[in-house]
């Protein structure tokens, strides 16, 4: 099993790799340390202080910091306590009418914006897209997962609870 240095993790992470080593790096077994590179690779981008205790997606990450374990962006924006879906403090873009749809599917190919909608979740600190659902009209904001961290932290990691108390 191949255990790649962290700058080509990262360089992965960032986009910069060419197709063929991507796609070899992705199609192969993981190596043991994989998570921790990623993880440490992530929390230097934090730089003010919280802890890393999970990343969410790619710019969402939940930290331990002065105000508790909350969801935020690498920017720095906050979305609150990690058991509130973040989405909510999100900018939220509704595409649901046929001229909104067309920006993204010209043609036949969109959605009957009379059976769905596209949200788009946006960060108010960086304005980059966070999550995108399509979804009846009228469905509710889809809370993704409540992740156990503790459990994550004790059983997965082998590493103390990650609650602050």
């Amino acid at each position: 099993m191949t255990s790649y240095p962290k700058d080509v993790i990262k360089d992965l992470l960032e986009g910069r790799l060419p197709w063929q080593e991507t796609h070899q790096i992705m199609s192969s077994y993981k190596d043991a340390d994989r998570f921790e590179t990623y993880r440490s690779i992530v929390q230097e981008e934090i730089d003010d202080g919280d802890r890393l205790v999970l990343p969410i997606g790619e710019r969402l990450v939940i930290v331990h910091g002065e105000d508790g374990l909350v969801v935020r962006c690498l920017c720095g924006h906050r979305f609150g306590d990690y058991r509130t879906n973040w989405k909510l403090n999100a900018r939220i873009r509704v595409r649901d009418s046929e001229e909104s749809l067309e920006e993204l599917y010209p043609g036949r190919r969109k959605c009957d914006p009379r059976w769905m909608e596209i949200r788009e979740f946006i960060c108010p600190g960086c304005a980059a897209m966070l999550e995108v659902e399509a979804v009846p009209p009228g469905y509710p904001v889809v809370f993704d997962f409540l992740p156990d961290l503790d459990a994550f932290h004790e059983h997965f990691l082998g590493e103390a609870p990650a609650s602050p108390e």
